[in-house]
């Protein structure tokens, strides 16, 4: 059972309530958003709750068990609050979502009713409807870690260990072409041979995509620069001249770890570990079988 703060109950006890939803948004980049069902802005938790009479969130059921339930919050485009843009870019995936029940006439009689993230965004024209996940959604992730030939680290963290924060791991580069929602041509890079930042990644650091990154799936040498082929398309396309910085790839084998990066000694991999094929494998006349190791 939810515990409400005793003035709260005070209040919701009355024949006549001044009660409204309020909703608190947090980026993964620490930007804080606040809404209100009302017509004028509250505050109150250390945040600005602005009147958004245009939002409006549907009834969610929870059950006592770990399924996931979800609800959809809708509402208007607004170049103050949340633009477009800014949902298409992905600015918003897997924000932080609390939502509160409180007293308009005394903000500071409140209490916190859930807890989700934001998940799928659906627009249409000039309107948006963003579903909310609950954190029980995260259990259908996968956890641990996955025994192979190749390293399932990610380049450059805390296993890895290798510092690709200089060059000639990671370069800053200028956007002098786009072909397509999939293929940028950076001018700088032209030090670094063809492949060398194919599975890397390239972030956007000025313009309208600034703080935004994209994976990159082949590097190319041509006349007019570096190509850079995304696996993904851009949900908006960059300018010629924003800047950009782009760092290598990995190929996650052993063989790159040691010759490109030279850290083999912390390859989070299983190079020798047998395969599938050797589980077939048996003895014949034709196979030298002298006692050393099946492993170089």
């Amino acid at each position: 059972m939810r515990d409400f703060p005793e003035t709260l109950n005070e209040h919701l006890d009355r024949t006549a309530t001044t009660i409204c939803h309020a909703w608190r948004l947090t980026r993964s980049d620490g930007m804080v958003l606040g809404f209100a069902e009302h017509d004028r802005d509250l505050a109150f938790d250390g945040t600005v709750f602005s009147a958004a009479t245009g939002f409006r969130a549907s009834e969610v059921q929870s059950g006592l068990g770990l399924e996931a339930d979800a609800a959809d919050v809708a509402g208007a485009f607004s170049d103050a609050a949340i633009s477009a843009d800014d949902l298409a870019l992905g600015r918003y995936d897997g924000a932080r979502v609390e939502a509160f029940l409180v007293n308009w006439q005394s903000p500071a009689d409140h209490a916190l009713l859930w807890v989700r993230e934001l998940g799928e965004v659906r627009a249409a024209g000039p309107a948006f409807a963003v579903e909310l996940r609950s954190l029980a959604a995260r259990l259908d992730q996968p956890r641990g870690r996955l025994y192979g030939s190749r390293c399932d680290a990610d380049l450059g963290d805390g296993r890895c260990t290798k510092d690709i924060s200089a060059p000639p791991f990671r370069l800053e580069a200028e956007i002098a072409g786009v072909s397509d929602e999939m293929t940028l041509i950076a001018s700088g890079l032209d030090g670094r041979p063809a492949g060398w930042f194919g599975g890397g990644r390239v972030r956007f650091t000025t313009g309208l995509l600034a703080g935004l990154t994209a994976d990159i799936s082949a590097h190319r040498v041509e006349a007019g620069g570096a190509r850079l082929d995304l696996w993904s398309p851009l949900a908006r396309l960059p300018a010629p001249g924003d800047r950009i910085e782009v760092t290598a790839g990995c190929d996650k084998s052993f063989e790159t770890c040691r010759a490109k990066f030279a850290n083999g000694f912390n390859f989070q991999g299983f190079p020798f570990l047998p395969g599938s094929d050797f589980a077939y494998g048996y003895a014949d006349t034709d196979t030298v079988h002298d006692g050393r190791p099946i492993v170089p």
